[in-house]
């Protein structure tokens, strides 16, 4: 397993689509007010975990969500944030803009299903392999203490890879929004959360 340098992972705060459970995917809403407290809470938290401009890299996906997030996060810190495009959120193919009422009309699944599985079905979207092989060449391109600013997906893959695990294990670390994840020496944590109901 590739020795990593201290990460950070946050997922952008909670944005318009989220609230209405619209898919997102490549597309873009703004933050709820909701969603920019949850951004200032968590620039908080790493302040208090010690990040400052010099200490750390900052890396955010170029979608605009994920990009005020950052913004707002680190608005303080006079930190240079990075727009990293292997860093954007999985494509949802024709699901994009959609409710998940509507997909649901149009495309049902199983009782069942899990909600990775689902992703993995939306139809024209980015296979798992393609967002597995991204977020693999984000961590083999990280050289000292980076905090990462993604999304609730491309997040879960990153993290999953950056432990070590592989595409069967995805389902098997947390989730959600307001949260931070740290990863450092082989562990795992989530050190704070921003007091806000985190997302899904």
């Amino acid at each position: 397993m590739q020795t990593l340098p201290e990460l950070f992972v946050l997922r952008h705060g909670e944005t318009e689509w989220n609230r209405a459970r619209r898919w997102q995917g490549v597309l873009d809403s703004p933050l709820t007010d909701k969603g920019r407290a949850q951004a200032v809470a968590m620039g908080e938290m790493l302040r208090t975990a010690g990040v400052t401009a010099t200490s750390h890299r900052i890396l955010s996906s170029p979608q605009g969500r994920a990009m005020e997030t950052a913004r707002i996060a680190f608005g303080g810190l006079g930190a240079a944030i990075t727009a990293e495009p292997l860093l954007r959120e999985i494509s949802v193919g024709d699901w994009a803009g959609l409710t998940a009422d509507e997909i649901d009309a149009r495309w049902p699944g199983p009782e069942d299903e899990g909600f990775l599985d689902r992703y993995a079905r939306a139809p024209d979207g980015e296979p798992f392999d393609q967002l597995w092989e991204r977020v693999g060449a984000v961590l083999a391109g990280l050289s000292r203490p980076t905090v990462i600013v993604t999304h609730g997906i491309t997040s879960r893959f990153l993290r999953t890879r950056a432990m070590g695990m592989t595409q069967a294990d995805l389902d098997e670390l947390p989730g959600g929004q307001g949260v931070i994840f740290r990863i450092h020496q082989g562990r795992h944590e989530i050190i704070g959360t921003s007091g806000l109901q985190p997302g899904p």
